[in-house]
């Protein structure tokens, strides 16, 4: 299951990035629905995920997520922006 999410989150990660780079706002929007399409199966893994783990597992898994995320913004420190929630601040950002 770890696994599925992760590909999945690459996959949207991919799609955000195809969006940036597509100058057609059709083609953008259908690559932003994609996007968001993962970024619901990738919720939805995680709680299942999440409903699996004891109690203290979770924190273990938070600190480890946490060292995850600091190291991939030290590779790229733009790619902080893409796990932000806010769909509307995206599409202004495209601009």
């Amino acid at each position: 299951m770890i696994q599925r999410c992760h590909k999945w989150r690459q996959k949207r990660k991919q799609y955000i990035d195809q969006a940036r780079q597509t100058a057609d706002e059709i083609e953008r929007e259908r690559l932003l629905q994609t996007a968001e399409h993962y970024g619901r199966m990738v919720n939805a893994e995680q709680g299942k995920i999440d409903l699996t783990r004891d109690p203290k597992d979770k924190s273990a898994a938070a600190e480890i997520e946490n060292a995850t995320q600091a190291d991939q913004g030290a590779e790229n420190p733009d790619s902080q922006d893409d796990e932000e929630p806010g769909f509307p601040d995206f599409i202004t950002n495209l601009k």
